[in-house]
């Protein structure tokens, strides 16, 4: 008797041909699936077809489009037992590549149909729940200036297009950040808390890559002096993203924790996964292994922190840290 599973598909997501993209995951899913498929419109979204569907106790969540449609599907999933299943079609494709998901149609339905399950920690900002992460500064006013038209028409390069743009309005802030043993200050010009971040995101990459289900949260603080030492610290996580390495740029720091308290003057807008939804100051907690999903298995990382060497530097240790 063959699985039945819940299909959420978004048919307006990325730049291929839905009808198409359709065919093709019934095709290989069908097979071995009983598929109840449900369409996104602009009356209906993900969040609320996925509530639905964890309602009705279904076993099997599947969905399929953008970012923004995975993340609203995977927070009405998180804290149940139902497993999830990702057929990226978006622009970015943040959320698979974050976690390993094959981003071709054919590969992303294999790994349902033979991957295991693994739970996923998930994130809440302010409350908001975060699946990959939150950007503070640089990153946010980017997100805001490429637009679905930007993003329709351009692709990838609408997010490559608009970081250039905003480097000429360029602007360092002060930060506050808060953990659970201790209060760090300094200046920057964009602050990333990820729970799972794909290579692309690059000011996300401080650390030697971003655990997804370590019950932590990785930080990374981006500091230039101007924008010639933005542009070189942008190309130099590029780097270390790529080979995975750590960050050893003066004016980059990074640190793992479980919770951050982020206050900044002035305040900054703040993006989570790919949407803009305020401003600081911002209280950002994991919430561990709270989503089950369907991923290829990946190695252990080792956990470092590096803060020497940014710019108005100081770091206050709580009393309970310094007794422990």
């Amino acid at each position: 008797m063959n699985r039945s599973a819940c299909l959420i598909f978004n048919p307006v997501a990325g730049q291929g041909d839905p009808e198409v993209d359709l065919a093709e995951i019934r095709a290989i899913l069908e097979p071995e699936m009983d598929l109840d498929i449900y369409f996104t419109s602009e009356e209906i979204g993900a969040d609320q077809l996925a509530q639905e569907a964890v309602e009705r106790g279904v076993e099997t969540i599947i969905a399929s489009g953008g970012d923004g449609t995975l993340s609203a599907v995977a927070v009405a999933v998180a804290s149940t037992d139902i497993p999830l299943g990702i057929i990226s079609r978006g622009t970015a494709n943040a959320f698979a590549s974050a976690l390993a998901i094959p981003d071709t149609i054919d590969a992303a339905c294999r790994t349902i149909l033979q991957g295991v399950t693994r739970n996923v920690d998930v994130a809440y900002c302010n409350d908001l729940p975060m699946i990959l992460l939150v950007g503070i500064g640089f990153e946010a006013e980017t997100v805001e200036r490429a637009d679905r038209e930007a993003k329709k028409r351009f692709g990838m390069m609408a997010y490559i297009l608009a970081g250039f743009q905003e480097l000429r309005e360029l602007e360092s802030f002060d930060v506050e950040i808060e953990t659970e043993d201790k209060i760090i200050k300094t200046t920057a010009a964009a602050v990333t808390v990820a729970n799972a971040a794909p290579p692309t995101s690059v000011l996300a990459q401080g650390p030697a890559g971003i655990i997804y289900n370590d019950g932590l949260l990785d930080l990374t603080i981006v500091a230039p002096s101007n924008k010639a030492g933005a542009i070189a610290a942008t190309y130099h996580l590029f780097q270390t993203a790529s080979s995975r390495n750590a960050t050893e740029r003066d004016d980059i720091g990074y640190l793992r924790g479980k919770q951050f308290k982020i206050t900044t003057d002035p305040p900054q807008k703040v993006v989570i996964d790919g949407e803009v939804v305020g401003t600081t100051p911002v209280d950002i907690k994991c919430v561990p292994e709270a989503l089950k999903i369907f991923v290829p298995l990946a190695p252990e990382e080792e956990l470092v922190e590096k803060l020497e060497g940014l710019p108005n530097l100081t770091i206050e240790m709580k009393e309970s840290a310094e007794e422990s």
